[in-house]
């Protein structure tokens, strides 16, 4: 898997200007093989749906993937006969390949594709992509298993996507509902430094793209579609499945291994509420409590199955003990971790320490609920222990998130933050961090768009530069967060700096 850095941090998403009447604002690309059929009656109609009801100016890009019938021909006559159609011929194949170079050399904001069968019906076409336009989303794409979604297919390619999504859902963790549907679009910005990422060269290149992008932190608008099957459909099931299901493996071993820059290919949130400092609004409750409420639920079944083993051994309050003790143990450890999303070893003697506080109040709960119970009868049944200790349990469940959450995990004030320094290692790259002013500076190399180049833009997060061009003052990191690498988050993005990229203003 590649790790060659991206050009950048995305800016934020602006709505698209209308811009002169001859500037494409959508770029069409049709990848083709041994179309010489099919492929004039799509160019056709697509550009007949396109002048009819598309409000921008527009362009239809055949990519050729080296087809050795008559497609050049048909291709080349169709560039001849209609100025919005341009054609593209590579002397390799695969779809992946013809997408990375016509959207690389693409001048167009706008990027899609499509499959020249047309299966999907081109009223869902504005609609793909008016989210891009309007500054919304950065990619778009078709899906036939949404509910709204009509699809007429046989069983067999049904049952062949519905679990390929399957899988990408349990091993990729992928939210997108339909990876290989030949419909979608992406904005050019987000293509640019996207595409270096993504190593597919077939079939395989959408489904990494997207998952890409949707652990980047992308955003993905899906649309229903209207789809027929082609039953003269080239494609070979089989093959590529198993490609698939490679690329599957290897995209997630980067994933698992973070060999993957995707913190350079996020995209700053611009004027978001969640930038805000409201006052009175606690911050990421709702995924401590779901966090919480996991582990809780496992501590609890792993505090009753050590309770059962230690009460064969003991007595009820020896076992209820022990089983607490060590659940307890178990219970920060895991909620430190996975709820308040604290890592590495700094600080973790201290938890522990008031976590057994925490311990001993959930003890005293617990035990005093056995001792009521062994008070009003004399030989309860077992059963009847065990509904005791779950209702204990709850009641000291919700003030143990209580007193993680405001005593042993707390939010560390603004005030206590500090200045860490980084030191320079020769053999490593350097990632350094700069606060930004109001207004973010124009990546390095990239040119505002249309009306927008003499406007100032949005005002952004604050995004990480090389250490040879800061020019603003260091942000600084909350102490103790190196070390676990908290700080490490959507809204610092990190570059690396090479040994041989020096200032030449450094006498160094």
């Amino acid at each position: 898997m590649r790790t060659d850095s991206s050009p950048g941090t995305l800016p934020a998403r602006e709505h698209l200007p209308a811009g002169d009447a001859g500037t494409p604002v959508l770029d069409v690309v049709i990848p083709v093989y041994n179309e010489e059929k099919d492929l004039q009656p799509c160019v056709l109609r697509l550009h007949e749906h396109l002048r009819r009801t598309f409000p921008y100016a527009f362009r239809i890009t055949i990519a050729d993937n080296a087809s050795t019938d008559a497609t050049p021909l048909v291709a080349a006559r169709l560039e001849a006969e209609i100025p919005e159609v341009a054609n593209f011929r590579l002397e390799q194949k695969g779809r992946g390949r013809a997408l990375r170079t016509v959207w690389s050399a693409a001048e167009a904001p706008i990027l899609a594709y499509m499959d020249v069968d047309l299966s999907t019906d081109l009223n869902a076409l504005l609609p793909l992509v008016a989210p891009l336009i309007s500054g919304h989303s950065d990619l778009a794409i078709g899906s036939r298993l949404a509910r709204s979604s009509r699809v007429v297919r046989g069983p067999k390619r049904e049952f062949i996507s519905r679990a390929y999504n399957l899988i990408l859902r349990g091993s990729l963790q992928a939210r997108f509902s339909d990876a290989q549907c030949g419909f979608k679009a992406i904005r050019r910005d987000v293509a640019q430094v996207l595409m270096p990422l993504v190593e597919d060269t077939g079939w395989f290149f959408d489904t990494e793209m997207l998952v890409l992008a949707e652990r980047a932190g992308l955003r993905i608008h899906e649309v229903p579609v209207d789809w027929v099957d082609d039953p003269d459909s080239t494609v070979h099931i089989v093959k590529t499945a198993t490609e698939d299901l490679k690329g599957v493996w290897r995209v997630g071993k980067a994933l698992a291994t973070g060999s993957l820059p995707l913190d350079r290919i996020t995209r700053p949130f611009g004027d978001d509420p969640r930038d805000r400092d409201i006052q009175d609004v606690p911050k990421g409750l709702a995924r401590q409590l779901v966090g919480f409420c996991v582990v809780g639920g496992l501590s609890t079944l792993f505090y009753l199955l050590l309770y059962s083993l230690f009460r064969q051994f003991g007595g009820s309050q020896i076992a209820n003990a022990l089983a607490l003790l060590v659940s307890a143990v178990a219970n920060t450890a895991a909620n430190r971790r996975l709820t308040f999303g604290v890592r590495g070893r700094g600080g973790a003697v201290r938890h522990q320490a008031q976590g057994l506080v925490v311990f001993g109040i959930g003890l005293a709960l617990t035990s005093g609920s056995l001792a009521a119970l062994n008070a009003a009868t004399s030989n309860p049944a077992h059963s009847t222990e065990l509904a005791v200790l779950v209702a204990a349990n709850l009641a000291a469940t919700v003030l143990r998130f209580l007193l993680f959450r405001a005593w042993v995990f707390p939010d560390r004030a603004e005030g206590e933050k500090s200045t860490v320094v980084v030191s320079h290692n020769p053999s490593s790259p350097t990632y350094a961090t700069t606060a930004h002013p109001q207004y973010r500076q124009q990546p390095y190399g990239e040119q505002p768009y249309g009306e927008h180049a003499h406007q100032p833009p949005l005002p952004q997060r604050p995004v990480a530069y090389p250490v040879a061009h800061q020019h603003h003052e260091t942000t600084q990191i909350r102490a103790g967060e190196v070390a676990d690498r908290s700080w490490e988050d959507a809204t610092l993005h990190l570059q690396p700096v090479r040994p041989t990229e020096t200032d030449p203003k450094d006498p160094r």
